[in-house]
């Protein structure tokens, strides 16, 4: 099998996610099938419990499980559907070797750190083995963290197994002093620690604020044991859909196809250029404020962001999104916007500001989109107001609501552990055909990713419709309530699941792309 392994240097946050998702591309375009793989430290067995202030998004696959935001990057940018075998944590790792030996699967010996947990984790990192021409295994932190030092030691084992070609691609922070020149010395540091780990990278690509000039390329490639030409320039870039086209220019494509001694393809064809021009092709502009409760940490809406950029781009739309805090909402903050959206999000905190951004949308015309908690609260808003159903609420905000027009699902009352517990992954969802909704998505069952305790209580759904609500899009064999929509308003719509997991630039949602098209309309 073919590896290639990309490690981070000097300090996080440099982007390793978008550089592995961008090498992924790469190779497609050239005509290699890529899965990757991303490889977290924390001993949470996945990210579901944390805050997103803590974390930034849970991004959520297909098959319900919930993952590190870098796989929403591999998906968007190599247009595929991963499973949970794309994401490995150190609580995984250690959950699954606890297990086995409670089982008596080690036949007596002392379970150890080497052989015992490298054997797990090389174990899943083969789990693709003949599967695709090549596996891309992000490691998650910083060359030198203790958390990732165990994942680091099953990668240098298996890059001496005979069968397996490996690769190393090293990211580190090439920093610019005030003078304006780069320092080296970080780099320098860092793939010394990862060279005292046993492992020598291929290439070194240096995140700079600006392309690292010939000097420091060649000061990298001295110290650190490199071709020169194998030192790449990762530069701030106005957008992240560039990084592809910038690394091909740099040659990356070659130097991984010569390294892994990968057959040359006959017949390849570099779409991502094309899809990437429109993204900056636009005639109109607009507005589209976001009312969330962690809209201090952007990443944690990282999907929303390029659900966005998808939908501007079939629009010939430029998106700009305003950034509004629930808690601290009031009209003026809504004043010029041409479109509002609220999204995903748990518990009490902000949610009567949500509720007053969907009543000023509902009232004054704006084009609306409600997420997950945003669908259910705009239940909650019409019940209040137009329904007058008077402190009509949801059971999460409020137990003690005298109307619960958004209550738990049944089988969620008896559940205690909080971890991979909800209603998660992808659900068929069957849409009226004189819908908003079947209008948008052109098919009578279309499949979303799902992540919520709570749903529409049936006890009021016929209220609802008899006000003016539809609900056009339900789960049938349970019969929730997935979309609603108004059908006077000019866009008001709102599902209960999460159209921006499946964004893509091939592929934008299509509850995104109805949302800018009617705020361009408006603006």
């Amino acid at each position: 099998m073919k590896y290639i392994v990309v490690t981070g240097g000097v300090l996080s946050g440099l982007g390793k996610g978008v550089t592995t998702a961008s090498i992924g591309r790469i190779l497609k375009d050239h005509g290699y099938s890529v899965i990757p793989i991303k490889i977290d430290g924390y001993v949470n067995v996945d990210p579901g419990t944390m805050n997103p202030y803590e974390h930034g998004e849970v991004f959520v696959l297909d098959d319900g499980s919930e993952t590190d935001l870098d796989l929403g990057h591999y998906e968007r940018f190599l247009n595929v559907n991963l499973t949970r075998e794309s994401n490995i944590t150190t609580g995984q790792i250690y959950k699954a070797v606890i297990e086995k030996e409670r089982r008596g699967e080690y036949l007596g010996k002392t379970v150890q750190i080497i052989p015992h947990v490298t054997d797990e984790i090389k174990c899943r990192l083969k789990v693709f083995d003949g599967k695709a021409d090549v596996v891309l295994i992000e490691v998650g932190g910083t060359i030198g963290d203790m958390e990732n030092m165990i994942f680091i030691e099953a990668l240098r084992q298996m890059s001496r197994e005979p069968n397996n070609e490996f690769m190393f691609i090293h990211l580190s922070y090439v920093p610019t002093i005030i003078s304006g020149e780069q320092k080296t010395k970080p780099t320098q540091h860092s793939v010394r620690e990862l060279q005292s780990l046993g492992i020598q990278p291929d290439v070194i690509i240096g995140r700079c604020k600006t392309k690292l000039k010939k000097r420091t390329r060649e000061k990298i490639a001295l110290f650190c044991g490199v071709k020169p030409e194998n030192v790449l320039s990762n530069p701030d870039v106005d957008d992240i859909y560039l990084l592809p086209s910038l690394f091909k220019k740099q040659n990356l494509a070659n130097i991984i196809i010569k390294k892994l001694k990968l057959r040359h393809k006959m017949t390849y064809s570099f779409k991502w250029d094309t899809l990437v021009e429109k993204l900056h092709t636009y005639d109109k502009e607009v507005i589209i404020g976001i009312v969330g409760k962690y809209t201090g940490l952007e990443d944690a809406y990282i999907s929303i962001k390029e659900a966005f950029k998808h939908a501007g781009a079939i629009n010939s739309c430029r998106v700009n999104l305003k950034w509004i805090e629930a808690e601290r909402i009031d009209e003026m903050c809504l004043g010029d916007c041409h479109g509002i959206l609220v999204p995903g999000g748990f518990g009490p905190r902000g949610a009567e500001g949500k509720i007053n951004a969907i009543k000023y949308a509902r009232e004054n015309n704006i084009p609306f989109l409600g997420i997950c908690f945003g669908f259910q609260l705009a239940v909650v808003e019409f019940a209040r107001n137009v329904c007058n159903l008077e402190n009509a609420n949801s059971t999460e905000v409020d137990p003690d609501t005298p109307h619960p027009v958004i209550d738990l699902i049944p089988e969620q009352r008896n559940i205690s552990d909080k971890g991979g517990t909800m209603r998660l992954g992808s659900y068929p969802c069957r849409l009226r055909r004189d819908s908003l909704a079947y209008k948008l998505y052109k098919k009578d069952i279309i499949y979303e990713r799902h992540r919520h305790r709570w749903e529409v209580n049936p006890k009021y759904v016929r209220v609802l419709e008899e006000n003016g609500l539809i609900f056009s899009g339900i789960y049938e064999e349970r019969n929730l309530m997935e979309i609603l929509e108004l059908p006077e308003h000019p866009y008001f719509i709102a599902s209960q699941f999460h159209p921006e997991f499946k964004s893509r630039l091939e592929s934008p949602a299509p509850l995104f792309v109805g949302l800018v098209e009617s705020a361009s309309r408006r603006a």
